[in-house]
């Protein structure tokens, strides 16, 4: 079965008991148990309920995984996955990353006595050389978030095979359709379901997959007694938008190409990160194990002024915090996704001043093109 079929048939899609064509929002606490002498599949909601089981099992399909787990936000994911390590275990992550996973790891891991080392991701020796006695997993997020930025996943695997780790990945950015990191043999994948999962920006939820049974049972562990399930509305919206994720997707994607590549020659964009370009560093290796450059994309300009200029003379996409939806959404890592980083670790990550990043929408790619394009002109009178 391929993807398109799958994400509208290659799960529980249908109310067994009644027929109807989604799954119903089972709004309750509690359920009403047969006897009180016997268990039963579902006893209050925190533990489990229908329509949250209905999600789970519709991405654990899509990403060829057998469990997987839903959670309030993207954060409550990536927080129950880190989370679930002990003091005195050491991590090695990669330094492109996004700006909450690092808050988590400096103001609350530390804490706990959980270390982490950053690398650079794109280079397989510094995996490597992080290694300490007591590491025990690699965190990696490609493309990155903000810079787009390139991991070799099976490179990354190989290593953490070698050494016994497990490797867990955030995939929000290519989502199922662009790129599958378990058939690709990373152990845990974590996505924040707010994004293109969803679609519409009108959710926050956060998903873990894996298919390995220990794992799933600690990430269920931390779902349960943590307590960051996700509402039964939420599931029932999160699953309505994943049936129109590969449309919403090809669209998307079809558009970043386009204005990557106009982006790219205009003489008031100082650089361009999006894998889909050839120009893009990691782009060999994003091709062997993605089928898209996907929907987001980032560019510098010279300066915050010429950033302000830009931003304020754009039409068409809306300047906010996410990315992901149907409306393409600009954003300014530094007073955004990267505000809780500390300006010298920014830099140091090449978060910059003149750093905006794009997620496209399914808007019509001339209309968004034009639309960059008078922006840019405005850029270039300011710049001059």
């Amino acid at each position: 079965m391929k993807d398109k079929t799958k994400l509208i048939h290659g799960y529980p899609a249908f109310d067994e008991a009644t027929g109807a064509s989604s799954i119903p929002i089972y709004q309750c606490s509690t359920f009403k148990q047969a006897s009180i002498k016997d268990g039963q599949p579902y006893t209050y909601s925190r533990f489990g309920n229908p329509t949250r089981t209905a999600l789970e099992e519709a991405v654990a399909a899509l990403e060829n995984g057998n469990y997987a787990t839903a959670f309030a936000s993207g954060m409550g994911a990536i927080s129950a996955v880190l989370l679930s390590f002990n003091q005195g275990d050491h991590l090695v992550m990669c330094k492109s990353i996004y700006g909450g996973t690092f808050q988590l790891v400096n103001e609350v891991m530390e804490r706990f006595g959980i270390e982490v080392t950053f690398v650079d991701e794109t280079k397989l020796e510094e995996w490597e050389q992080a290694i300490r006695p007591n590491t025990r997993g690699l965190y990696l997020e490609t493309p990155s978030n903000p810079l787009l930025s390139v991991t070799d996943i099976a490179g990354v695997v190989a290593i953490a095979k070698d050494h016994q780790l497990v490797t867990m990945m955030d995939n929000t950015f290519m989502t199922p359709q662009f790129q599958k990191p378990l058939s690709l043999g990373i152990d845990v994948v974590i996505h924040s379901a707010t994004k293109f999962i969803n679609g519409h920006s009108d959710v926050v939820a956060g998903l873990v997959v894996t298919n390995n049974e220990k794992w799933h049972q600690q990430i269920k562990l931390q779902q349960k007694v943590l307590g960051g399930i996700l509402g039964v509305e939420d599931c029932w919206l999160t699953m309505r938008g994943l049936k129109t994720m590969a449309l919403r997707m090809e669209q998307s994607a079809r558009s970043a190409e386009k204005i990557s590549q106009m982006l790219e020659e205009h003489p008031a964009v100082q650089r361009v990160h999006y894998p889909g370009l050839p120009s893009h560093p990691g782009y060999q290796v994003h091709q062997r194990q993605a089928s898209s450059g996907g929907a987001v994309l980032s560019f510098e300009l010279v300066d915050q002024e010429a950033v302000y200029t830009f931003a304020e003379a754009l039409k068409i996409p809306i300047a906010a915090v996410s990315l992901g939806g149907v409306e393409s959404i600009l954003s300014y890592p530094v007073t955004m996704s990267h505000a809780c980083v500390p300006k010298e670790e920014r830099e140091k990550q090449g978060v910059t001043d003149g750093l905006l990043r794009l997620s496209v929408g399914i808007e019509d790619t001339e209309d968004l093109i034009a639309d960059l394009l008078q922006a840019l002109a405005k850029v270039q009178l300011t710049v001059k």
